[in-house]
């Protein structure tokens, strides 16, 4: 019986997933004495076990946290799900027969129609588009102006690359990166034409239902059609449970709720934003982080405010990091300033 309980012991240890708790309880004072703005959940997860989980706000555990442009991701899975059931071809497929009923566009230019889906999931396609920049005609807070937001995409003249810009072809990968919230939300409008079904229910029954998360909460178009570029409100677990999908190759519970070729494809790089920002997948950014200890490549999903999902597979560990640092300098190196200093070095003992 000794032998037998000893054997047990050693086996839960041997599952016991290592971390140092010095750092993450130094991070929760941290937080709760304001260091951080304000920080409202960190969740960490490593191999698929929670070893951490706090919450800072009066919402807990069970609220459902917009995270912003979290929700990006989540559309490229969607397009990956649809994909493998054989309502869209692929991601060569054109984006604008799926939006043929809003014809015809502005500015027309036969360029328009070599559109595709990779090249919104890269946030690379021709459309003078670019939510960093006020003067671009795309930029996202013009679309919430105006009622139908796919043809506001579609409407949108051709980018011109003066000297000084970067060009396609003269770009790694042969894309120009410009991040462009219009042409995710019309990826989901494409979705939901090729299924056939709204976009919340297909997403539910192809993602949330199988990860077990329910009660996600949408916002919507001014026209009916779910805001496929922002906005999902989640549960920090459930963001945790997203996230460990992508590290565990699209599998949950024996079962492949994504194509592990579909998780290979969004967690590569496709097209790159900067020098210092790194590469970008299929809407998944690819940064890595720097500790005194080491590098660590991420697959990230990332919102303002400094709201992420971030999946390490050299820790196997998964970190969520929900916020409100709305208007406030800096949030996303916030964000990064309490992975570094706390988070990171507690998983790399």
């Amino acid at each position: 019986m000794r032998s037998l309980l000893v054997a047990i012991a050693l086996g839960v240890l041997a599952y016991t997933p290592a971390v140092a708790q010095q750092p993450l309880a130094a991070m929760d004072a941290a937080i709760r004495a304001g260091q951080f703005q304000k920080i409202t959940s960190v969740v960490v997860a490593r191999r698929g076990q929670v070893i951490h989980e706090a919450y800072f706000d009066q919402g807990g555990a069970e609220a459902r946290r917009n995270t912003r442009s979290v929700t990006k991701t989540v559309t490229a899975m969607l397009v990956g799900a649809a994909i493998a059931r054989g309502d869209l071809n692929g991601v060569d497929e054109p984006v604008a027969p799926f939006i043929q009923g809003r014809k015809p566009f502005e500015n027309p230019d036969p360029r328009k129609a070599r559109i595709t889906v990779e090249d919104f999931l890269t946030m690379s396609s021709l459309l003078e588009c670019d939510d960093n920049n006020t003067f671009s005609r795309g930029n996202e807070e013009r679309m919430y102006l105006i009622e139908d937001w796919a043809r506001f995409a579609l409407d949108l003249p051709i980018k011109g690359f003066p000297e000084w810009a970067p060009k396609p072809e003269g770009s790694p990968y042969g894309r120009s990166f410009s991040y462009c919230t219009a042409g995710v939300v019309t990826l989901g409008a494409v979705v939901q034409k090729a299924t056939g079904r709204p976009l919340q229910a297909f997403a539910h029954d192809v993602l949330f239902g199988p990860l077990g998360i329910e009660g996600e909460r949408w916002q919507a178009s001014p026209t009916g059609i779910a805001m496929s570029g922002g906005g999902l409100g989640l549960r920090s677990r459930d963001l945790m449970a997203l996230g460990q999908l992508l590290l565990d190759g699209g599998r949950r519970d024996g079962r492949q709720v994504l194509s592990e070729d579909w998780v290979r494809s969004m967690t590569k790089p496709h097209v790159n934003v900067s020098e210092t920002r790194g590469d970008y997948g299929y809407l998944v950014w690819l940064p890595t982080f720097k500790t005194a200890a080491g590098s660590h490549p991420a697959w990230m999903m990332s919102g303002s405010g400094g709201n992420r999902v971030m999946a390490f597979p050299d820790l196997e560990a998964v970190i969520v990091v929900t916020t409100e640092n709305f208007g406030v300098r800096n949030p996303h190196g916030i964000t990064d300033q309490l992975l570094i200093d706390h988070v990171l070095p507690a998983l790399e003992r």
